[in-house]
């Protein structure tokens, strides 16, 4: 079974938000950068698991970014990918993405696709569901359990008051959630073993960017809080009627 893992990098989420270039960009300047970690805890390990339990098959990541992804793409391998794509492009928003990530997937043979359930930068979640659209295969977002036998794939996913048990024939795409798996530390074997896995990188094909970012705001600023005594319930309740605002 061959299985493809999307990999994006995205900032630590204890990194600092602050923009540049008139609000339009991110400023990573002394910002760490890592795997996204549902990509990685999720997607990439359960993919590796399925390949482990088969005893077969292979894994292999792929990533839309610049030379700066390298380092964070290497981790992938270490964990245990087979091998790595970077698709040489600045990502600039989802669609763009996945049309890059299904123009070299579409004649691979892939009988997995599997993407984390969004990145924690812009949490939107739809590379995914673009690029099952542009290969023309079947969809199953947020899943928290994958198994596969015969050409089957047999996936649950949380739904309110209940889980939701689907099954879909290979080749399929799905996005994975918590509960999927767990995560993994590189060992010292995997990081050696990373700095001699293959990573290709491949040219970006001609497509047209139909979107983009207008501009970042950060949130206002918290306003003051007021402690009032356990004891003063009704001022409590004057100031819920008086001041507070419903959001």
């Amino acid at each position: 079974m061959k299985i493809l893992v999307l990999l994006s990098q995205v900032p630590d989420t204890t990194a600092r938000i602050a923009f540049t270039n008139n609000n339009t960009q991110y400023d990573g300047n002394g910002v760490t950068f890592i795997v996204n970690p549902y990509d990685e805890w999720y997607a990439l390990v359960r993919a590796l698991e399925l390949k482990e339990a088969a005893g077969a098959g292979s894994v292999t990541t792929i990533t839309v970014g610049g030379a700066d992804t390298d380092a964070t793409i290497r981790k992938g391998l270490a964990i245990g990918a087979d091998d790595a794509v970077r698709v040489d492009a600045q990502p600039t928003e989802a669609l763009q993405v996945a049309e890059l990530i299904a123009a070299y997937a579409t004649d691979k043979g892939f009988d997995l696709i599997i993407a984390g359930k969004e990145t924690i930068d812009h949490n939107g979640g739809q590379v995914g569901a673009m690029v099952a659209e542009l290969l023309d295969l079947p969809y199953v977002p947020m899943a928290s359990k994958l198994e596969v036998a015969g050409g089957v794939a047999t996936l649950e996913r949380d739904i309110p008051g209940g889980v939701e048990v689907l099954n879909a024939p290979l080749p399929l795409v799905l996005s994975a959630a918590k509960g999927m798996a767990e995560q993994r530390i590189p060992n010292m074997r995997g990081i050696m073993a990373a700095r001699t896995k293959p990573l290709t990188v491949v040219p970006a094909t001609a497509v047209d960017n139909v979107g983009g970012t207008i501009r970042f705001e950060l949130p206002p600023a918290k306003g003051a809080v007021k402690m009032i005594p356990a004891e003063e319930a009704g001022k409590l309740i004057e100031l819920l009627h008086t001041e507070a605002k419903v959001i």
